[in-house]
């Protein structure tokens, strides 16, 4: 006998762990549309999975004390939505900044670049902003990198001193630094001569084909 469909996601989603972010998409190999839909909305009646919005859902994470679900990550949220449209996605240069603790301007709303479609997505009682962007200014890479290297072209040239540098550096484990100069060769000069200075490496470990 095959196991049913809400079985199968939720198996699934015990093996990634909670606090993941998920749409029907990320189903379709179990079964048809119709049948998951349905199956997302049965796990949501049950309290297996949270509904955040439309086609949007989560398997949240728990506060053993109050015994309550604990919001979702942000860049969980993005990266569903991503999945969703099959678009890039990347934060914007302030939240990017902020983030890092290279500006203390904390966006009103969160913003992400796409070069999918722009919308803004109500989830809860916060709305994220997602604006296109030709694909041109979107970084390639990581999250990680992703988030550095919008934060330096948020910055600019003339701002990148050794206080941004130092707390960058600080900010990325020894393999986020490592990626980071691997995502960094397809940038400007500029932000990959930065890059350089974070990851401590001379200048010819950054190749520009």
């Amino acid at each position: 006998m095959d196991t049913p469909i809400p079985d199968k996601i939720m198996e699934r989603l015990r093996r990634q762990g909670r606090g993941k972010v998920f749409t029907p998409k990320d189903f379709l190999d179990l079964g048809s549309r119709e049948a998951v839909d349905q199956a997302l909305s049965r796990l949501a009646r049950g309290d297996s999975i949270q509904r955040l919005g439309r086609g949007l859902y989560c398997y949240p994470q728990i506060n053993k004390r109050l015994g309550i679900a604990v919001p979702p990550d942000v860049d969980e949220i993005a990266d569903a939505l991503a999945r969703q449209t099959g678009s890039r996605i990347a934060p914007s240069g302030a939240m990017a900044a902020n983030r890092l603790g290279l500006s203390t301007q904390v966006p009103a709303k969160p913003v992400y670049l796409t070069d999918g479609r722009s919308r803004n997505v109500r989830v809860g009682n916060f709305v994220i902003v997602v604006k296109h962007v030709p694909p041109k200014e979107l970084p390639v890479g990581s999250r990680t990198s992703a988030t550095v290297l919008q934060a330096l072209r948020h910055l600019g040239k003339d701002a990148i001193d050794a206080t941004v540098i130092r707390r960058i550096r600080a900010a990325l484990t020894a393999k986020h630094r490592s990626r980071l100069l691997q995502d960094a060769r397809y940038t400007t000069d500029w932000i990959a001569d930065a890059v350089r200075r974070i990851v401590g490496q001379e200048a010819e470990a950054i190749s520009h084909g």
